[in-house]
């Protein structure tokens, strides 16, 4: 039962939002009492962080999947992208500001858990991009990977970002884009440029 509220309650927050959603609402939707959740979960903070860190770790599995795949560093990217988007429902209603805003605590544990996976993964990325000639010799691995994970969070920002004005998938092809012409070789224009063609 704790994984099914688990799963409800993480799809709820994505799609309405970490505050819009009470104990009543995952209740109502799962045809349960609120006393089944409660024995479960001490309270909403802990079910949320729950749901936050079953929906990296889901996240992180998939990531892993692409990466043992051993595909073209540039196309390795587009599947993540393709991927997360997918998991994250597009993020309607900016889960990741109302958890920066409401769960301060949360937030940051998720943040270093994410840095620590996308920096494994990016550097990894980064390093066979440039073994293989798709990147450039002289990128600095340590850097790139650092700034790429700055940008791609800045992404959620909704100050910088209005989700009224920029949707997720747009931004993040963007990103993508802006992220491979920086750093690859003439080869991995080629690569980049038939992606986008298709």
């Amino acid at each position: 039962m704790k994984e099914k509220i688990i799963e409800k309650a993480t799809d709820l927050f994505l799609n309405l939002g970490f505050k819009s959603v009470t104990m009543d609402d995952i209740a109502n939707e799962m045809g349960i009492s609120k006393k089944t959740i409660y024995q479960h979960f001490d309270n909403k903070t802990d079910l949320i962080q729950a749901c936050t860190f079953y929906k990296f770790l889901i996240i992180s599995q998939g990531i892993d999947g692409i990466c043992q795949l051993n595909k073209n560093p540039i196309e390795e990217l587009y599947e993540i992208k393709t991927f997360a988007l997918t998991h994250l429902k597009d993020e309607k209603q900016s889960p990741h500001y109302q958890l920066q805003k409401y769960y301060p605590k949360i937030f940051n544990e998720l943040k270093l858990k994410q840095y620590e996976k996308m920096n494994t993964c990016v550097c990894g990325n980064l390093q066979r991009g440039i073994e293989q000639g798709y990147y450039r010799k002289d990128v600095n691995v340590d850097i790139i990977s650092k700034i790429y994970f700055n940008g791609m969070m800045d992404l959620k920002n909704t100050e910088i970002f209005p989700p009224q004005k920029y949707s997720m998938p747009l931004l993040m092809e963007t990103y993508l884009e802006y992220h491979v012409r920086a750093i690859a070789t003439h080869k991995g224009i080629e690569i980049l440029n038939n992606i986008i063609n298709k």
